[in-house]
Formats: structure tokens, C-alpha cells, sequence
């Protein structure tokens, strides 16, 4: 069957693929079986070394649970830092002042060009030479204000893209019935981006959930990985068992962000849609320009 996208395969063809799929089945089985046979052989795969984490409790309110309680937090504090600072950024880089977009455009090139763990890095000796924060609370300001430095940066560029993507119309119908420039950023342009936002932004919440890793392995901070030691040092080095554990509860947790994201982003959708619908006798001038607003209505 040909289509326009590609042509049907022949025999031949058919033949060949099925010859790659069964020689990547068979090198995918054999790396798996490499794999056990390694760790088997070091009693990586020992029930001992996996037993603490099923029938105790000990090894998660001792080491997993507050490692977890400290990465969500400095996660969440630095999310609700840098989500409002990317959007005043992102929005500043939009303006028509030149004094107001470049040096909002500086601030966000140079954040954003230097690594994470630079920035907290610095932060945590500024902290330290300027500051009389406790040497047991210092890691966890370095590591959220390393975090919003960068993430806010990131950020403001999504926004700024976002608000991009929306239709000129937009903007030249909210000019035509006398809306402000400030009235047109607020009421019109960020309520239709922030949809199309959403995924970048949930995308940018997961990164920021494993850059708190960053602080564990240079600042001490005790973050969910830097658990993996004490834990592995106290269970009989069973470090493979606890780095297990511990991708599987960043894999929830990010897994858990992303869902609540789609269910968010699905849920805007449908309540644009089911308030976007005109009046049933139709609009009273015809060819005036139509303002999509945050509640779906046509003005």
C-alpha cells in the first residue's frame, strides 16, 4: 500500500526489518543479561541488601524522607521565586522602552549562560563572607537562589516566547476598542499564553527538581540523592539497591508533576472552549474586531 508520506514496503524490505528487530532484540537481551550477571556477581542483587527498604521503616524516616523533604522544598521556593521574576523579565524584554528591555535582556543572557552549579557555588561563598546565615542553613539558600537565578532566566524567555506565538490580532483588536498597553499585557496576551506556557513550564519544574542534586554533590545540602551515602554506608554498602530507590521516587514525583501539568492544560482548554461560543443572535456589527479574553468572550 503506497501513501503519500512513503512508499509500501516490499519483500525484501519486509524481510530486512524483520532481521533488525529480532538481532536488537537479541543485543538488548544479552546488555540486560550482562547487566544481572555483574551486579549478581557482586551480591548487588542479594535480598539483604534490598530487605531495609521493604520491612523496616527506619531507612525512610532516617535518610529518604527528609532527603525528600528538602528537595521539594528548595524545588517549590524556588519555583515560586523565579516563576514571577521570569515573567517580569520576559515581559520586560517585550517592552518598547529601550531602558527597561535591554537591561532586562542583559540580566537574563548572563543568567542564563552560567551553569547552575556556578551560581549556587557563589551564592553559598557570598552567603558566607556577607551574611550571618548558620553554616547548616546556608546550602539550602544557595541552592534555591542558584535555582532562581537560572530558572528565572529560563523562564523569562518562555514567556516571552509564549506571548510571541499569540496572533497580532490580538493585540491590534485590544488597541482597537482603547485598551492600554499594561490593560493588554495582563487582561489579553498573558491569560492566552499561559496555556500555551504550560508545558515549557512544567518542563522547567522537573529540572529544577534534579538540579537540587547539584547541591548535594558540592554544598552538603541534604538533598534526596546525597541520602544514597549515609544509607548505602549504614546497609551494608548496598548502593545499588538505595540509588534504585531513590530514581524510582524521582521518577514518581516528576511523573506526578507532568500529569497534573496535562490534567491542568486540558482542563484550560475545554474551559475556553466552553465559554468561547457567540450569543445566539450572532454579533450586532458585523466586521468589528473580535478580543479573545481570559473568560472566552467575544468583545
Amino acid at each position: 500500500m503506497t501513501s503519500v508520506l512513503y512508499d509500501a514496503q516490499g519483500p525484501r524490505a519486509k524481510q530486512r526489518n524483520i532481521l533488525y528487530t529480532v538481532l536488537f532484540v537479541l543485543c538488548a537481551a544479552a546488555a540486560v543479561w550482562w547487566v544481572y550477571d555483574s551486579l549478581a556477581a557482586k551480591h548487588q542483587l542479594d535480598w539483604i541488601k534490598w530487605k531495609p527498604f521493604f520491612t523496616s521503616s527506619q531507612p525512610w524516616e532516617t535518610y529518604i524522607w527528609p532527603g525528600l523533604q528538602n528537595t521539594l522544598k528548595a524545588a517549590f521556593f524556588a519555583l515560586i521565586i523565579a516563576l514571577p521574576l521570569g515573567a517580569l523579565f520576559g515581559i520586560g524584554r517585550l517592552s518598547d522602552h529601550r531602558w527597561v528591555r535591554m537591561p532586562a535582556g542583559v540580566v537574563v543572557e548572563f543568567f542564563r549562560a552560567i551553569p547552575v552549579l556556578i551560581l549556587m557555588i557563589t551564592a553559598n561563598a557570598a552567603y558566607s563572607e556577607y551574611t550571618t546565615i548558620s553554616s547548616d542553613s546556608r546550602p539550602m539558600y544557595a541552592v534555591v537562589t542558584g535555582l532562581v537565578l537560572y530558572n528565572a532566566s529560563v523562564l523569562a524567555e518562555i514567556v516571552r516566547a509564549g506571548i510571541h506565538s499569540l496572533p497580532q490580532g490580538q493585540t491590534d483588536a485590544a488597541k482597537a476598542i482603547g485598551m492600554r498597553k499594561g490593560q493588554i499585557m495582563v487582561y489579553v496576551l498573558l491569560p492566552q499564553a499561559v496555556t500555551a506556557m504550560l508545558p515549557a513550564i512544567v518542563s522547567q519544574l522537573v529540572v529544577i527538581v534534579k538540579d537540587t542534586a547539584l547541591g548535594g554533590a558540592v554544598l552538603t545540602f541534604p538533598e534526596l540523592l546525597a541520602s544514597v551515602r549515609p544509607m548505602s554506608a549504614n546497609y551494608g554498602a548496598n548502593t545499588i539497591a538505595c540509588f534504585t530507590i531513590v530514581a524510582v521516587l524521582y521518577i514518581v514525583v516528576n511523573f506526578a508533576l507532568t500529569s497534573f501539568a496535562g490534567w491542568l492544560e486540558s482542563r484550560l482548554r475545554r474551559g475556553k472552549k466552553s465559554t468561547g461560543a457567540a450569543p445566539a443572535g450572532g454579533l450586532e456589527t458585523i466586521g468589528a474586531p473580535a478580543l479573545i479574553i481570559d473568560d472566552g468572550r467575544a468583545v
